[in-house]
């Protein structure tokens, strides 16, 4: 299978600004270590798949039910697995 991108005509970008798809087995423990695991890094990196999860499901020319309804069956789940601690 070929590599992502920019990746498949031959060009090499730095390993820190690859995404975690583009990223090989074992490169992962150095891509792991340039990354910020700071609050401010973890609160960047939930408000950037936040946002590219409403920019794919919600704020779309012709949406459907389904970035709705997913958001709406984690909710019942997460409600759910707070009703039931035992589980």
């Amino acid at each position: 299978k070929a590599p992502r991108g920019d990746l498949a005509a031959g060009r090499q970008e730095p390993l820190a600004e690859r995404r975690l798809l583009d990223v090989r087995l074992g490169e992962l423990p150095t891509w792991l270590a340039t990354r910020d695991f700071s609050p401010r890094g973890l609160l960047g990196g939930v408000q950037k798949a936040w946002n590219g999860y409403c920019n794919k499901y919600i704020n779309v020319r012709k949406g459907g039910a389904a970035g709705v309804s997913m958001l709406l069956a984690g909710y019942c789940i997460l409600s759910y697995g707070w009703s039931y601690q035992h589980i």
